[in-house]
C-alpha cells in the first residue's frame, strides 16, 4: 500500500457506481482510514441502467446498490453538492471537507436544449419515477433524440400503451455512434413497435403541450423527454488546477490521476489515454464506471497498472439485446455476420485483420468472443469470421 497511509483521509465526490466501487475496493483491499462519499442526490449510490427499463415499467422503485455502508465504515454525505476544489480542500454547498486523496466521480449531466424547461430528462431515479407517473395509457410522449436512451424510453412507453413519437435531427438513429448502414435496420424496429420515428426533425423550441420544429411545424405532446446526450459534470472544477479537455472531461493519465496532485477521476467525467486505440477516449457506460472505480482504488493501494479495458455497453430496446464492445473508426473494415434482415446479426470491425470493435443484436456469444479477441489483439481470417454459423474464436489465425 504505497500510496495510502492509515491516517490519510479519502474523499470520493459522487455517489454512483464508479464512486461506490472505488470505496468498496479500498475497504476490500485492507485499507481502514477515513473514507467519505459525497453525493449531490439525496439517495445512497444506485444503478442507472434500470432507470429507462425496470423503473419506468414499475418493476422496481429503487435501484440502490446492495451494500452495507456502515459495515464498510464509509461516511455517506448525500444531498451535498461539490462547488469547488483546492489542494487538500473540497468545497460543498454544506461546507468544506479536508482530504489527503480525492476521487472525482461526479459523472455527466444531460444536455438541455435552449428553452426546454417544459421538457423532462431521464438521468436520476427521481427523473424516472416522475416520468413513470406521467406515462399513462394513451398519453402522447414525444422524445427528442433517437439515441440509446431515446430507444429504451420509447420501448418502455409503448409497453405502457402510450403513443410515442421520436424526433431526431439527423438522418438516421444513433447519429455519431454507428454508421448509417448499421442503423438502417433499426428504423424498422421503431415501426414494428408502433413508434413514429421522424428523422431530420430539428427542434426549435419546446413549450407546455407542444414541440415546435425548425420548419414551423408544431408537434402536440402530453409529455416531452429530451435525450440528446450528456456532458461531464465538471463545471465546479474550473479554476481548481484540474485540467479539463474541450468537452469538459477531466484529463487523466493512464492511472486515472488528474493534473492536481492527490486527485483522481473515474466514470463518466474522465478521459484517459488508451494505448489499445492510440488516442484519448471518453466513455459513458456502466461497465467503465465499474472498472474505473476499482482501478483507482487499486492504484491508491499501490498498484501501477495502466487503465485500458475494452469498452463495453448494452441496450435493451424493442425486444432486442444490443451489445457493443471496443471502439471503431472510419478506416476500420466492417464485416457482417448474418444479414440485417435477420432477427440476429453481428458486425465486426477489423483493422489489419484484428478485431477492434463488435456490435451484436441478440448474439451474446459473438459479443463475448469478440470482446476476448479484441482484448488479446488476435488476428482473424475474414472469410471465416464472416460465417455466422462458425464461432468467432474458430476464425483466429
Amino acid at each position: 500500500m504505497a500510496e495510502l497511509k492509515s491516517t490519510d483521509r479519502v474523499v470520493v465526490v459522487g455517489a454512483g457506481v464508479a464512486a461506490a466501487q472505488c470505496a468498496v475496493t479500498l475497504r476490500e483491499g485492507g485499507w481502514h482510514g477515513s473514507l467519505s462519499l459525497v453525493g449531490a442526490e439525496p439517495h445512497p449510490p444506485y444503478d442507472r441502467p434500470p432507470l429507462s427499463k425496470d423503473v419506468l415499467l414499475a418493476k422496481a422503485d429503487r435501484t440502490t446498490l446492495d451494500l452495507d455502508w456502515k459495515a464498510f465504515d464509509v461516511r455517506l454525505l448525500t444531498g451535498r453538492r461539490a462547488t469547488s476544489l483546492a489542494p487538500g480542500l473540497l468545497g460543498t454547498d454544506a461546507g468544506e471537507l479536508p482530504y489527503d486523496h480525492l476521487v472525482i466521480a461526479t459523472g455527466a449531466a444531460p444536455i438541455r436544449l435552449p428553452g426546454d424547461s417544459a421538457a423532462r430528462v431521464l438521468r436520476t431515479i427521481d427523473d424516472s419515477l416522475a416520468l413513470r407517473a406521467a406515462l399513462r395509457p394513451g398519453a402522447h410522449l414525444v422524445l427528442v433524440g433517437a439515441g440509446w436512451i431515446g430507444a429504451e424510453t420509447a420501448t418502455a412507453a409503448r409497453r405502457l400503451d402510450c403513443r410515442v413519437t421520436v424526433l431526431e435531427a439527423a438522418d438516421a438513429p444513433l447519429p455519431g455512434a454507428l454508421p448509417a448502414e448499421l442503423t438502417a435496420p433499426m428504423r424498422r424496429w421503431y415501426e414494428q413497435a408502433g413508434v413514429e420515428l421522424r428523422l431530420g426533425a430539428r427542434v426549435d423550441r419546446i413549450e407546455p403541450g407542444a414541440v415546435h420544429l425548425a420548419d414551423g411545424e408544431l408537434v402536440p405532446a402530453d409529455e416531452v423527454v429530451v435525450g440528446v446526450g450528456a456532458r461531464p459534470d465538471t463545471r465546479w472544477l474550473v479554476g481548481s488546477g484540474v485540467e479539463l479537455d474541450a468537452g469538459g472531461a477531466v484529463l487523466a493519465d493512464s492511472l486515472l490521476r488528474t493534473t492536481l496532485p492527490g486527485v483522481w477521476a473515474v466514470g463518466d467525467c474522465v478521459s484517459y489515454p488508451s494505448a489499445r486505440y492510440g488516442e484519448r477516449i471518453w466513455v459513458q457506460h456502466w461497465d467503465h464506471a465499474l472498472h474505473s472505480g476499482r482501478a483507482v482504488a487499486a492504484a491508491l493501494l499501490g498498484a501501477e497498472v495502466p487503465y485500458d479495458p475494452v469498452p463495453y455497453f448494452w441496450s435493451e430496446q424493442f425486444g432486442r439485446m444490443v451489445q457493443y464492445a471496443g471502439r471503431h473508426g472510419a478506416g476500420d473494415q466492417p464485416l457482417w455476420r448474418g444479414s440485417p434482415e435477420d432477427e440476429q446479426w453481428s458486425v465486426l470491425w477489423l483493422r489489419d485483420e484484428r478485431p477492434v470493435a463488435a456490435l451484436t443484436v441478440d448474439r451474446p456469444r459473438d459479443l463475448a468472443q469478440a470482446r476476448r479477441l479484441i482484448d488479446l489483439g488476435a488476428a482473424v481470417d475474414p472469410a471465416l469470421a464472416a460465417d455466422p454459423a462458425l464461432p468467432l474464436k474458430s476464425a483466429v489465425r
